[in-house]
C-alpha cells in the first residue's frame, strides 16, 4: 500500500520539477478547481435537506448513534461532492489527460506502447473510465449511511475508483479491456487502494487539490510502467542504480 501511495506523491513531484509538462496540465488543473470547490460546496449546501430527509428526528434514535449518523451522513456528503467533482474535470479534460499520460510514458519509456485501436480508441476507453468515476460518487454517499461500517465502506469504494480510473490510460494502451483492468487491479489490490486512499486524502488538501487532476494521471502512469514493465523516471535513484549496475555488467568480460 505504501509502494501505491507513494505514485500519488511521484505524480505531484514529477509535474513540479518539469515545466515542459505543464501546458498540459494547465486546462485540467484549472478544470479541477472548479470542479472539485463546486462539488465539496454542493456536498455542504445539500447537507441540511439531506439531514431533514434521511436522518431520524430527535428523541428517536439514542443521541449517540445520532451524532454517528451525522458524522457519517457530513462525511459521504462533501465526499462524494468532491468525487463527483473531480470525475467532471476528468471527464471534461480526457483527451488532454490522454496526451499527458503518453508523455509521462514517452519519457520514462523511450517508445510509448502503441494499441491496435490507436488513439481514438485509447480516449473511448479515457471516457468510459471517467464514468466509472462519476457513478462512484452516489455509491460513496449511499455507503456512508449505512451505520458504522458504511464511512469506510465508502471510503475504500472511492479510493478504488480513484485508482481504477487514473490508470485507465496506460492500461488501454496495453490493449487491456474493462473486465481485464479490473483483473489488474484485484492483482495489485494493496498498491491500488494506496494509492486511491492518497489520492482521496488530497482532495481535501487546500492547493495541492488543485493540481490533483494531473497528479493522479502522472502518478497512475508511474505506477502501471513500474509495475508491468519495472520501469522508474530516469531521474529516481533506484533507476540510475539500476542503470549503473547494467552499465558494469555490460562492460564485463564476455562469454
Amino acid at each position: 500500500m505504501v509502494a501505491g501511495a507513494w505514485h500519488v506523491l511521484s505524480g505531484f513531484w514529477f509535474l513540479l520539477r518539469r515545466p515542459s509538462f505543464w501546458p498540459l496540465a494547465a486546462l485540467p488543473t484549472l478544470l479541477a478547481v472548479g470542479c472539485v470547490l463546486s462539488g465539496i460546496a454542493l456536498g455542504a449546501f445539500a447537507i441540511p435537506w439531506l439531514e431533514t430527509h434521511l436522518l431520524p428526528g430527535r428523541g428517536k434514535v439514542a443521541a449517540g448513534i445520532g451524532i454517528l449518523l451525522s458524522l457519517a451522513l457530513y462525511l459521504g456528503a462533501l465526499l462524494a461532492g468532491a468525487i463527483a467533482g473531480l470525475a467532471v474535470a476528468m471527464l471534461l479534460s480526457a483527451p488532454l489527460l490522454e496526451m499527458l499520460s503518453r508523455r509521462v510514458e514517452a519519457y520514462v519509456r523511450v517508445q510509448v506502447v502503441e494499441h491496435e485501436g490507436g488513439l481514438k480508441w485509447e480516449i473511448a476507453q479515457a471516457f468510459r473510465g471517467a464514468l466509472y468515476f462519476l457513478f462512484a460518487a452516489p455509491v460513496v454517499f449511499l455507503l456512508s449511511l449505512i451505520p458504522l461500517l458504511g464511512p469506510p465502506l465508502g471510503l475504500l469504494w472511492g479510493a478504488h475508483s480513484v485508482a481504477f480510473q487514473q490508470t485507465d490510460m496506460p492500461l488501454a494502451r496495453r490493449g487491456m479491456d474493462f473486465g481485464q483492468r479490473r483483473a489488474w487491479h484485484r492483482q495489485y489490490r494493496p498498491e491500488s487502494m494506496g494509492f486511491g486512499l492518497v489520492g482521496l486524502a488530497f482532495l481535501f488538501v487546500p492547493l495541492a487539490n488543485f493540481l490533483l487532476a494531473s497528479a493522479l494521471t502522472v502518478g497512475g502512469t508511474l505506477m502501471v510502467l513500474e509495475l508491468e514493465e519495472d520501469l522508474v523516471p530516469p531521474d529516481r535513484p533506484e533507476r540510475r542504480e539500476r542503470t549503473r549496475i547494467a552499465s558494469g555488467a555490460g562492460s564485463g568480460p564476455q562469454a
